[in-house]
């Protein structure tokens, strides 16, 4: 008998495909009345399958009593109840490491833009720019400082890249990186009074909800450049906003927001932005990575009791 899972909405088609194929799928999405659906039949879900961009709160998993395994597609799991979770002695997965080399290969390309203004300089070719002028000198990246707030798997793939373009790299996170040849900052204020590009690498959720603060855009300077390819609630947008505004911060390249796909009218105006629709794993070969991951966790847990990859 196959075992009974949740599938919250539609991840992909391969990962429906293999679902439907090796279990037995209830599939929420397409439940006229969610909520009396789980009352009804919450207690025969073994597991539950969530796609990151979806919600799991403290109502869906208190319909299913006997869930002992959630099998997350992506990094983040900040919309995940994870307390609640855990409380019901639920182990929870996601997919590491599959997506770290996409998502640093995108923050070097946002901060290179930013730095040299490859997008912005695309636009003004194309709109006959060139013909009458040349845009400003921008400044270069190779040699300069590179703060990382937070210096997991992504955050230290970032750093190898960085340290290929000879940047010194230093990093903030709670407690130091053992082995880790790059210096650990314990005041990210002084991390970003320090770098040239902060790069916000680190989970999202209510613990670091607005860290990216005024105070720390304020240290980070006119000159400074922002990267943010975590999760959007990390930085405080609208002291973003007015920090560009103002002159007091040199450049962003953002491809998280806050309210996605909502961007504010005044990132899209500034030409110092670089604005990307949340692409940082969007590769081909990263979501076929994903998506044999989420599968596999949770083949693992059904038969060993035990997922694959376990969240911190």
């Amino acid at each position: 008998m196959k075992h009974r899972i949740l599938q919250i909405a539609s991840i992909t088609p391969a990962v429906d495909a293999r679902l439907a194929r090796d279990y037995d799928v209830a599939p929420l999405w397409k439940q006229a009345d969610p909520a009396s659906f789980l009352a009804g039949h919450g207690a025969g879900i073994e597991g539950i399958a969530i796609h990151v961009r979806d919600a799991c709160g403290a109502d869906i998993l208190a319909a299913l009593p006997n869930a002992r395994v959630i099998a997350n597609f992506g990094v983040g799991y900040d919309r995940i109840d994870i307390d609640t979770a855990r409380r019901q002695g639920m182990q929870i997965s996601n997919t590491p490491e599959v997506l770290d080399g996409c998502v640093a290969d995108l923050a070097m390309g946002l901060a290179i833009d930013a730095a040299r203004g490859i997008s912005v300089t695309t636009r003004f070719v194309r709109a006959g720019g060139w013909k009458t002028g040349q845009r400003p000198l921008m400044t270069r990246v190779h040699g300069k400082n590179m703060g990382l707030l937070g210096f997991g798997g992504i955050g230290q793939a970032i750093g190898r890249r960085a340290a290929g373009f000879d940047m010194d790299v230093r990093y903030h996170t709670r407690r130091p990186v053992a082995g880790s040849p790059c210096r650990h900052e314990p005041s990210l204020v002084e991390l970003a009074r320090w770098a040239d590009f902060l790069v916000v690498a680190c989970p999202g959720g209510a613990a670091t909800r607005h860290l990216v603060n005024a105070e720390v855009l304020e240290a980070l300077g006119p000159s400074g450049i922002l990267v943010n390819i975590a999760r959007g609630s990390v930085v405080d947008e609208a002291a973003l906003v007015r920090a560009l505004q103002a002159g007091r911060l040199g450049g962003a390249g953002l491809d998280v927001f806050e309210n996605e796909p909502d961007v504010p009218q005044a990132l899209l105006e500034m030409d110092n932005v670089v604005a990307v629709s949340h692409i940082a794993g969007f590769t081909r070969e990263s979501r076929a990575d994903m998506e044999a991951r989420v599968c596999d966790n949770l083949d693992a847990y059904f038969r060993t009791g035990q997922v694959l990859n376990p969240i911190p």
